[in-house]
């Protein structure tokens, strides 16, 4: 195989590696994957968290190597890239949509970093009302803040704006 087929092949394969706290969600939609490239007959993939000590990297790395191995991949290692930081500026419109679709709200893009006592409600999910209030800081996940709408009374997860 060459270079070429085995980039196209390991970059196929690791960019549909899906965010295990974010199922359907793909490692390339939240652009958490940064590169593939070949270094010395070694397929290197390169990923940044969404934060800083996020406790899925270890599963992503190893759902990559799992998946570019069973691409006919012999070699490959994991590289963890922290600067630049992931933004959340990074997501794509499908991951956008896709988390619409999932009842989270995604966070505008440029919208800049929340804090937690700075921090833009989000319109809801579910019935897009303007009207909503945070509940808490942190939701199910720390990348993501609680949130309960006031026009359909749901409460909803938003992803925080990093």
């Amino acid at each position: 195989m060459t270079d070429a087929e085995q980039l196209q092949r390991a970059r196929a394969a690791a960019a549909g590696v899906e965010d295990p706290e974010l199922p359907p969600l793909t490692i390339e939609d939240l652009g958490i994957l940064r590169s593939v490239r070949i270094d010395n007959g070694i397929v290197e993939v390169a990923i940044s968290p969404t934060y800083s000590g996020c406790p899925a990297m270890t599963e992503i790395g190893a759902a990559i190597r799992a998946a570019v191995l069973a691409a006919g991949i012999e070699h490959v290692r994991i590289k963890h890239v922290l600067a630049p930081a992931w933004t959340t500026d990074w997501l794509t419109q499908t991951a956008r949509r896709k988390l619409l679709d999932i009842g989270i709200a995604p966070p505008e893009p440029g919208a800049g970093p929340e804090t937690l006592f700075g921090h833009t409600d989000p319109a809801c999910p579910r019935c897009q009302s303007a009207d909503t209030e945070r509940l808490g800081a942190f939701g199910s996940t720390a990348c993501k803040s609680l949130h309960r709408c006031r026009g359909c009374a749901e409460p909803f997860e938003a992803f925080k704006c990093h």
